[in-house]
C-alpha cells in the first residue's frame, strides 16, 4: 500500500495530521459470472472487518465462529438474574478511542453518526495512596498533550522533572513502525520506565495502567508495544486520550446491526461452527473442514486468537511453510483476567465516575459503573434502585483460585467506593478468560503478518504485525481489512482506504533531537 497524506475531505478525526493510506489502484468490484469466494475463520473485529471489506467488494463471503455470537472478545450473551431479569453478558468495558479509524469505519457501515457511541467526560485514574489523576483538561494536541499532562498532574513535581532521564526517553519523541521494535523490543516497557526515571506515582498511573491494558505484566511486556502505545494515544495523535463507549450492549449497539449489513450483502454468517482443520486445495483454494462438513474456498482469512491459530495451525498439516508454522506454535496468550460484573441492591454514590482506572488496589485495575452511559444497566439500576458494578482484573497468576480472586476484587471495591460495603450483590456474573494476545520481549519477530508464503491465505488480528502505528482493537480492525486488501489485489480488485495516526514524531525538530539521541 502506498501512503499520503490524507485529504480533508477523508477525515475521520480532529487530527489533520492523520495519515491515508490508500490500496492499490483496481476495479472497483470483483466481475464476472463466479465470483471469488473467501472463508473468513473467526467471528471477531477482525473477521468482520475483513469480511466486510470483502463483500462489499462483491466476494462471496463464509464466515465461521465457533462461538454463537459475533463480536469475539467484545461478544455478549442473554442471561437471566435471579429477579428474572434478562441482561446481557459481556467481557466488559472496553475504550473506544477517537484515533481508532478504521474500527470507527467499520462501525459506520450501519451507524454512520455513530450515535450509538457515548463520550465519556473523562478518563480518571486513581492510586492506592490517594493520587489522583485526570486527562479531562490536558489538552489534545502534541505537544501540548505532554506539556499539560505534566503542569497539570499532581505526580509530578520540579524535583522529580529534575531527575528524570531525558537522554533515556528520547525514543518517544520519534516513533515509527518497525523501528520502534528494532530499537526496544529487546527491554521491558518496567526496564524503560525504570531508565527513564519516572516517578514513581506517575509510572503507577500515567504507564502502567496503559501497559496493563495489554492484559500483561509491565516485566514482561515489550517496551516497543508501551512505546507504540504512547504515540498512539498521547504524544503521536491529536485525538487525545478521551473515549466513547457503546450505549447499549455490545451485541445490540455493534455487532447484531452489522450482521444484518453483512447478511444484506450475501454474507454466509455460521455461528456456533467449528473448525477443525484448513487444507491446500489442488486447484490453489483450500478446503475448510467444520465439525459437520467440508466446503472449498478460494481464499482464506484466519481471524483467530492466539490459541485458536495455533491449535488450528497444528490440526492442519500442510497449511503454510516450516519458518511459518514454527512461528505460529511460538506465540503464547497473556495471562489470564477476571471481568466481575456485580448486581447491586443500592446505587454508588452519584459522583462516582462510569470508568475508573486503578493502581496500587491489589489486582484490581480498573471499575466501571455501567448505568453511567448502557442503557440496559441504566433500565435495570432506575428499575430496583441499585447500580451494575463491573470490576476488572488483568494478568493474574496462571493457577489462580477463582473464588479467592473474585473475593479479593470485591474487598478492593469497597475500598475504593467504601459505600459498596453496605450493598448487596442481588447477583453475579464473572468471565475468567486467558485469550489476549502477549507482547512479550523480543517476541515482535514471531508475531505473523498479513500475508504469508501463500498468497490466498491471510492472517488478521490484534496479535498480527503490520508495521503501522495501530494496538488493541484498532489493530484488529486495521488488518481484517489489510488482509481483504491482499486478496482484493489478486484479483485487481482496489480495497479500502485506511487511515492511522501519524506514523512518525509530529515535530520536525523533536525528530531531529530523537536522531541525536
Amino acid at each position: 500500500m502506498t501512503r499520503t497524506r490524507r485529504p480533508d475531505a477523508a477525515r475521520r478525526g480532529r487530527d489533520r495530521r492523520a495519515r491515508t493510506l490508500l490500496p492499490t489502484p483496481g476495479a472497483p468490484r470483483v466481475t464476472g459470472d463466479r465470483p471469488p469466494t473467501a472463508a473468513v475463520v473467526g467471528g471477531g473485529i477482525a473477521g468482520l472487518a475483513a469480511a466486510t471489506g470483502l463483500a462489499e467488494k462483491g466476494v462471496r463471503v463464509t464466515l465461521y465462529e465457533r462461538e454463537p455470537a459475533l463480536g469475539g472478545r467484545l461478544s455478549g450473551l442473554p442471561t437471566v438474574l435471579s429477579d428474572g431479569s434478562a441482561v446481557t453478558m459481556s467481557r466488559g468495558f472496553h475504550a473506544f478511542f477517537r484515533q481508532y479509524y478504521n474500527l470507527r469505519g467499520l462501525l459506520r457501515r450501519t451507524d454512520p453518526g455513530l450515535t450509538r457511541l457515548r463520550a465519556l467526560p473523562d478518563y480518571p485514574l486513581r492510586h492506592g495512596s490517594g493520587v489522583r489523576d485526570s486527562f479531562r483538561h490536558v489538552p489534545r494536541t502534541p505537544p501540548w498533550s505532554a506539556l499539560g499532562f505534566v503542569a497539570l498532574s499532581p505526580t509530578f513535581t520540579l524535583r522529580d522533572l529534575v531527575r528524570m532521564n531525558p537522554v533515556a526517553a528520547l525514543p518517544l519523541l520519534d516513533v515509527r513502525v518497525p523501528e520502534v521494535y528494532e530499537r526496544l523490543d529487546g527491554v521491558s516497557a518496567y526496564d524503560f520506565l525504570h531508565a527513564i526515571r519516572f516517578p514513581q506515582a506517575a509510572h503507577h498511573l500515567a504507564f502502567e495502567v496503559f501497559s496493563r491494558s495489554f492484559f500483561a505484566d509491565p516485566r514482561r511486556l515489550s517496551a516497543a508495544e508501551m512505546v507504540l502505545m504512547f504515540h498512539i494515544y498521547f504524544l503521536g495523535s491529536a485525538e487525545g486520550l478521551l473515549f466513547d463507549v457503546p450505549d447499549e450492549p455490545f451485541p445490540t449497539a455493534l455487532w447484531d446491526p452489522l450482521a444484518g449489513y453483512l447478511d444484506g450483502h450475501g454474507v454466509d454468517l455460521r455461528t456456533g461452527v467449528r473448525v477443525d482443520a484448513v487444507e491446500p486445495a489442488a486447484d490453489g483454494g483450500f478446503v475448510v473442514a467444520t465439525d459437520t462438513a467440508e466446503q472449498h474456498h478460494d481464499t482464506v482469512v484466519l481471524a483467530l486468537d492466539t490459541a485458536g491459530l495455533g491449535s488450528l495451525v497444528a490440526r492442519s498439516p500442510r497449511l503454510g511453510d516450516a519458518a511459518w508454522r514454527e512461528r505460529i506454535s511460538r506465540l503464547r496468550a497473556a495471562p489470564p483476567f477476571l471481568v466481575s460484573r456485580l448486581w447491586l441492591d443500592r446505587p454508588v454514590a452519584a459522583d462516582r465516575p462510569g470508568f475508573l482506572g486503578t493502581s496500587g488496589y491489589g489486582t484490581l485495575d480498573n471499575v466501571s459503573v455501567l448505568e453511567r452511559w448502557e442503557g440496559e444497566a441504566a433500565r435495570w439500576a432506575a428499575r430496583t434502585a441499585g447500580s451494575v458494578v463491573e470490576l476488572h482484573a488483568y494478568a493474574l497468576p496462571e493457577h489462580a483460585v477463582h473464588d479467592v480472586e473474585q473475593k479479593r476484587l470485591m474487598e478492593q471495591l469497597h475500598r475504593v467506593y467504601p459505600e459498596t460495603r453496605a450493598a448487596t450483590v442481588v447477583d453475579a456474573r464473572h468471565e475468567w478468560r486467558a485469550d489476549c494476545p502477549l507482547f512479550p520481549v523480543g517476541g515482535y519477530r514471531d508475531r505473523p503478518t498479513v500475508r504469508t508464503s501463500h498468497p490466498g491465505l491471510v492472517v488478521a488480528g490484534d496479535l498480527v504485525r503490520t508495521d503501522l502505528p495501530v494496538a488493541l482493537m484498532e489493530r484488529a480492525a486495521t488488518s481484517g481489512f489489510l488482509a481483504a486488501n491482499a486478496l482484493l489485489e489478486r484479483w485487481g480488485v482496489r480495497g479500502q482506504t485506511l487511515w492511522t495516526v501519524p506514523d512518525r514524531g509530529r515535530s520536525a525538530a523533536l525528530r531531529g533531537l530523537a536522531r541525536l539521541g
